[in-house]
């Protein structure tokens, strides 16, 4: 029997293979966060990472919250959705730190100077 791929196993590999969105969500599980903390936690331009922010809310993965004091105030946060990816984003982790080698990390940086 051939198993045919769920279209929403491939929007959800699609969602969470974009550039930048595992570490956000790893930035975010650490709790909530200002934009100018992620902005300076991650290696990520602010102009991307309000993309991907604005993407993630979208998707109903993170929810942002404004205060109303000036300077007005931001901060992200994952919703239930979101936080319903921790296990996945640990497993990831895990799987990484067993199967993933300094050396491939340190390639993987060099080729992207070049």
């Amino acid at each position: 029997m051939e198993e045919i791929l769920c279209p929403r196993f491939e929007k959800a590999m699609g969602l969470l293979s974009t550039r930048w969105v595992g570490l956000i969500l790893f930035e975010l599980l650490k709790g909530t966060k200002r934009f100018s903390e992620m902005e300076a936690n991650l290696p990520i331009s602010g102009r991307l990472l309000s993309d991907r922010l604005k993407m993630l809310e979208k998707e109903g993965i993170v929810e942002r919250k404004i205060y109303s004091e000036f300077p007005v105030r931001i901060e992200y946060s994952l919703s239930e959705k979101g936080r319903a990816l921790e296990p996945v984003i640990r497993e990831i982790q895990a799987w990484a730190e067993e199967h993933v080698t300094k050396e491939e990390v340190e390639t993987e940086k060099e080729d992207k100077v070049k």
